[in-house]
């Protein structure tokens, strides 16, 4: 391999001549090969728009030429468009704050406008990463900025997701609507209740999640950018701030705004924690809902067996004709990585000290991954599995109509003990209620078949 020598503040390297990147990404390379992982590709979209939005206010304030502006603005945008993602190496795990991403993108940056106004690669005869891509900038207020930024960008895909999920759960509650079914609390037999129903609120608690993750990312739109260095803004002319942010709320048509206190913005990293416990949230709800499905689809004839599971794959190695919830096994499993990620987040939240937190980059990988994979795992749950359930009409009336608990409605007409009395003997003996209440005269038979039908029971709505 070909190399080129550079100089930084430490000393000089070699790095590969081909590269975009320069020594100062060269040199977190080589002290934190960590895990193989990289920020996501929102990541370097945001910082390209915040990178182009700067050379945009920098030009308008006089502080970098025409002609530099327009050489970064074309370099920003070959990054946008994903040309150079392969420049961008730094692990996941890496200096604090995401000084080392900042100049990542510095460095690619610089080197593609030299190269473009006519200069190699690492002589940064005309631009210079820290002097010019860096101007009027600090990664203090550039990689909070991303971050935020970066939600935004994977939000939508989010919240397609999860109204693919919703609009999947409405349907099977309008499908399933005269379906009566046995109720079920702490796994032993309650009241009945519609199989319509149980989908319809599945589908309000994945509605109440969207709109909670929705609310949450909105407070990131509140952005430091323009605080530079702990949010003093030292270095950035007094217009710089509502230019670099008036650039970006019109490229991303986003309610983008100066943060109400810079340094909070810097010091703080909640806003992040409020979106990842959404996240979380809504994890917790797919989990409960998957579990759910895959007990009323157990069996198939040792089970529950109230519904069918579209077979999408064979479930044993071993034994024929097995097939298994792989989807919502998969749900869970996403669902336990995203409450990693939330922990995660959790506590880089609290690690901040005095004017900055440095556990920046950390955060960005676990929010952004959660959001893509709850959005990627939702459209899975909703074309995959929730499209093509099959409800066993018969079966499910067949459990309500054998549930201890209809024995409820006879509270308030033989009372509590005279119902106990019943319950106990439909166990022992097999009869179900109605047929001992007739039995036992305790109520005329058409009386006892309007009181005791599951459908009547399972509720109004």
């Amino acid at each position: 391999m070909a190399f080129r020598l550079e100089r930084d503040s430490l000393g000089t390297k070699r790095v590969p001549v081909s590269a975009y990147y320069g020594i100062q990404t060269f040199r977190a390379v080589e002290n934190f090969p960590i895990s193989g992982l990289r920020l996501p590709t929102e990541m370097i979209r945001a910082f390209a728009l915040i990178k182009k939005a700067a050379a945009s206010a920098n030009r308008t304030v006089g502080a970098l030429s025409v002609r530099h502006a327009a050489v970064i603005t074309r370099a920003c945008d070959e990054v946008l468009s994903g040309r150079w993602d392969d420049q961008f190496v730094v692990d996941v795990y890496q200096a604090g704050a995401g000084t080392s991403f900042n100049m990542n993108m510095n460095e690619v940056l610089a080197n593609r406008a030299n190269e473009l106004l006519g200069a190699k690669k690492g002589t940064y005869k005309y631009l210079r990463p820290n002097d010019h891509l860096n101007m009027a900038q600090s990664t203090n207020d550039t990689f909070p900025t991303a971050i935020r930024l970066a939600a935004l960008m994977a939000l939508p895909p989010l919240v397609r997701s999860m109204e693919e999920v919703e609009a999947s759960l409405r349907r099977n509650a309008r499908r399933f609507d005269r379906i009566v079914k046995a109720g079920r609390t702490h796994l032993q037999d309650a009241v009945p209740v519609r199989l319509g129903r149980e989908f319809g609120a599945y589908a309000l608690a994945v509605k109440k999640a969207r709109e909670d993750v929705e609310a949450h990312a909105r407070l990131l739109c509140e952005l430091n950018l323009g605080g530079t260095a702990v949010g003093t803004g030292i270095n950035a002319p007094p217009r710089y701030r509502a230019l670099a942010i008036g650039a970006l709320r019109r490229w991303m048509r986003l309610p983008l705004r100066p943060a109400e206190n810079m340094m909070e913005r810097t010091q703080s990293l909640g806003d992040f924690a409020r979106l990842s416990g959404s996240l979380r949230v809504y994890a917790l709800e797919l989990i409960r809902i998957a579990n759910d499905l895959r007990l009323m689809a157990s069996g198939p004839n040792t089970g529950f067996g109230e519904i069918d599971l579209p077979a999408i794959q064979p479930g044993s190695s071993i034994m024929p004709g097995k097939v298994n919830p792989v989807v919502p096994e998969m749900i869970d499993m996403v669902g336990f990585q995203v409450l990693g990620h939330d922990a995660t987040v959790a506590v880089a939240t609290q690690a901040g000290q005095l004017e900055l937190n440095v556990m920046m980059p950390v955060v960005a990988y676990n929010v952004l991954q959660a959001m893509h994979l709850l959005a990627n795992a939702g459209l899975v749950f909703a074309h995959r599995c929730l499209n093509g359930i099959i409800a066993h009409e018969a079966r499910c009336v067949s459990h309500a109509q054998r549930s201890l608990a209809l024995v409820t409605a006879l509270n308030t007409k033989i009372g509590y003990l005279n119902a106990a009395m019943i319950a106990k003997e439909s166990l022992k003996t097999g009869k179900s209620i109605q047929e001992l209440v007739i039995e036992h005269r305790l109520m005329p038979p058409r009386d006892a078949q309007r009181l005791l039908d599951p459908y009547r029971l399972s509720g109004k709505e």
